[in-house]
């Protein structure tokens, strides 16, 4: 006898569980979320493949259900892009954002990373080159196209002798890092915040990337060098 098929309720439809990695699309222009989707549908690397119109539309998707990939623009009516990533990142830490827009603005790519964005890609792209990033984005590459990236990086040099240690973490970056300089597992960080283990595993990621670290160790004597455990 064959069994049955899995199946469950994504954003208010059903779709066959394969594993696949979902992905969110988000901009105000329909034919690029229709052209995107139908790429990634053809490619067949993807999953479950949902379109919001907007960040506001974003967020309120994503109570509902938490994609692995969020691919969004930056200029869009209503919530800043930006803002939009920021809240985004706070409701869905585990998800990888990958901003995908028409603007080759330093400023603007820095402000969307500095938000939780960890990959930045322009529409000048063509779409192969798009399909290829966000394959490499979902395996767990972070990818700055070559635009932006050295602008970026000499933003971030200038502005890092400005600013304190830790203000790129969010809050809850430096309460999961707090921990960590405390010698708490992931186990206990997550009982501790009352979140989940996988949630720990993904603020921690974040924390070393955006702090330059490597691991564990580096980041506990980043955390007691810099001061955290002395506020």
């Amino acid at each position: 006898m064959v069994a049955a098929p899995l199946w469950r309720c994504v954003f208010n439809y059903e779709v066959d569980i394969n594993m696949k990695p979902s992905v969110m699309l988000v901009d105000d222009h329909a034919i690029v979320r229709e052209g995107l989707a139908s790429l990634l549908s053809i490619e067949g690397s993807f999953g479950e493949i949902v379109q919001a119109i907007d960040g506001s539309h974003a967020l309120a998707l994503t109570q509902q259900c938490q994609p692995d990939l969020i691919v969004i623009d930056l200029l869009m009516p209503g919530l800043l892009g930006s803002e939009a990533i920021r809240l985004l990142r706070t409701m869905t830490p585990a998800s990888k954002i990958a901003v995908l827009t028409s603007s080759e603005d330093e400023a603007l790519a820095l402000s969307a990373l500095q938000a939780g964005a960890q990959s930045f890609l322009v529409k000048s792209m063509s779409g192969r080159e798009i399909l290829d990033a966000l394959k490499r984005i979902i395996g767990g590459e972070e990818i700055i196209h070559p635009s932006v990236s050295n602008g970026i990086l000499r933003m971030s040099l200038k502005k890092g002798s400005e600013r304190g240690p830790f203000e790129l973490l969010t809050p809850r970056e430096i309460d999961v890092l707090s921990e960590l300089a405390k010698g708490a597992s992931n186990a206990r960080i997550a009982a501790a915040l009352n979140i989940t283990e996988r949630t720990v595993k993904s603020h921690i990621g974040n924390l070393l990337s955006k702090l330059n670290l490597t691991d564990r160790t580096e980041a506990v004597a980043f955390a007691w060098r810099n001061g955290l455990m002395k506020n």
